[in-house]
């Protein structure tokens, strides 16, 4: 016959409390290891779009005139309404660095860029250039190549990416009271050849391509359209070339893979 031992009782009721403390141990620390992650990874879209919302927006706009707002106030230029607006939609943006002035040619803005040196990438380029050219009588195919330059150099401040690029056609300044002495219909056919060129230019390589034209037309029958220099664009005339761009803005600036 077996004897009763109490002690060995005893020791067994020990052991299986120690095993039942050892798991009760274990699940504690996968229960709180798994809280943990749980936690991380609510936080964590967070957690990359305040990153992404730190780092502001870069905008730089190539141009002439059209581009630096002769005649209006800065404040009402299209690339600072464009601003304002996306600010108004949440969108964190530096003030646009412009390079432009008034009377250059696609030859001035070449040099221009070169002078400043601007440090890209840039998020959005836009390039406004041509109209001087055709003012000055200067040849189409010279003003092709010449643009051929500055959109490359347009794409590389875009980091390389042409879906990061813009260019506006030239608007026509003869519908303007500064062109009545001369040959509307003749300016006209002249902004049309040397718009082909920039959209032919400009759809090979990629980049987006808007069309401002017809709008610059409308300033015949409206003179609000115009600024106080019978010439220029006017803010009212520039907030509707905002409104064209931006759709196409809209889409550009959420695509950041490199920031």
């Amino acid at each position: 016959m077996t004897s009763f031992d109490p002690n060995h009782k005893l020791l067994r009721n020990v052991n299986v409390k120690g095993q039942k403390c050892k798991y009760v141990v274990v699940f504690s620390c996968l229960f709180v290891f798994s809280s943990i992650l749980l936690f991380a990874y609510m936080l964590e879209p967070t957690t990359i779009e305040t990153k992404m919302s730190d780092k502001p927006f870069r905008i730089l706009a190539l141009g002439d005139s059209y581009t630096i707002g002769e005649g209006v106030d800065p404040s009402e230029g299209w690339p600072a309404q464009l601003v304002t607006k996306l600010r108004d939609e949440g969108l964190l943006l530096d003030d646009p660095l412009i390079i432009a002035r008034t009377g250059w040619t696609t030859g001035n803005l070449l040099a221009a860029i070169e002078a400043t040196d601007p440090q890209g990438p840039f998020d959005l380029v836009t390039l406004l250039i041509g109209v001087n050219n055709q003012y000055q009588g200067r040849d189409i195919e010279s003003y092709r190549g010449e643009f051929l330059t500055l959109l490359g150099t347009a794409i590389d401040f875009a980091g390389g990416d042409p879906s990061r690029v813009v260019v506006l056609s030239i608007p026509d300044w003869g519908v303007t009271p500064f062109a009545q002495s001369r040959d509307r219909a003749q300016i006209a056919t002249a902004i049309d050849q040397f718009n082909l060129v920039n959209r032919e230019e400009s759809l090979a390589a990629g980049v987006h391509y808007l069309d401002i034209t017809p709008l610059s037309r409308q300033a015949a029958g409206d003179p609000t359209l115009l600024a106080a220099d019978g010439l220029h664009p006017s803010g009212k005339k520039y907030a509707a070339w905002v409104e064209l761009l931006l759709p196409i803005t809209r889409e550009i600036l959420p695509v950041r893979t490199d920031h």
